[in-house]
């Protein structure tokens, strides 16, 4: 039976070579972006609704697993105004964690009523574990909500079939960390890396690809990282 698949943020980077791994004969991957899927606005409180209601109209009516990995990386100092400081962190909020917390509620709710389960992975960051820059307490609070509740779901729904795992890069060579390298000094930073370089996109697509498909059940709960042993836990 061919595996239908939801996922988000497929336009570039991680997402873009998750959906490449995942090409396949017995797969039917559904994207979500405005340059490979269904445009879906998750700063909007819609958005995630909507896009589930027309993936799954897409596919006929059944979703196998979802791969939540559409996210923002936006510096947010604190001393610019409160109110300014306060929607940003409220923006990624809902981007990064929100948004993905409404698609596993839907796919959880799917799965229930199909009785036979299904796979969520989730794309956080080494962030979660190690925290960022002082820019970037909103991202890495957001990631560690990520993982905190990959891991609730799979403690609370495992008996029915439904896993859950999370993946945390760390710096991958995607447009977003580029930049970030570039701007905050980037020997610096590799440095740091014990492998001697960031980590490239297909690296974590090939561990989505493991996790979507392969993974026994027994590992559901687990999270992978990917970070060139930058942080080992």
């Amino acid at each position: 039976m061919t595996i239908n698949i939801l996922l988000t943020g497929s336009s570039r980077g991680i997402g873009a070579a998750i959906a490449t791994a995942l090409a396949g004969p017995d797969i039917t991957l559904i994207g979500h972006g405005t340059a490979s899927g269904i445009p879906a606005n998750f700063g909007d409180p819609a958005g995630p609704q909507t896009l589930w209601d027309t993936a799954l109209d897409r596919l006929d009516g059944r979703i196998d697993v979802l791969i939540n990995n559409a996210g923002i990386f936006e510096a947010n100092p604190i001393d610019r105004p409160g109110d300014e400081w306060v929607a940003d962190w409220d923006r990624t909020m809902r981007i990064n964690l929100t948004a993905s917390a409404e698609l596993c509620r839907l796919a959880i709710l799917h799965w229930q009523g199909r009785g036979n389960g299904g796979r969520i992975v989730n794309i956080a960051s080494r962030a979660a574990y190690r925290g960022d820059s002082p820019q970037h307490w909103h991202y890495a609070a957001s990631k560690a909500g990520m993982v905190a509740m990959t891991k609730s779901i799979a403690r609370g729904y495992a008996a029915q079939g439904i896993l859950a795992f999370a993946i945390c890069p760390g710096f991958t060579m995607t447009g977003m960390a580029s930049d970030y390298l570039s701007s905050r000094g980037g020997e610096k930073l590799l440095a740091d890396i014990p492998l001697g370089r960031v980590a490239a996109p297909d690296e974590v697509a090939a561990a989505a690809k493991f996790l979507a498909l392969e993974a026994p059940p027994s590992m559901t709960g687990s999270v992978l990282d990917v970070n060139g042993a930058s942080y080992v836990r």
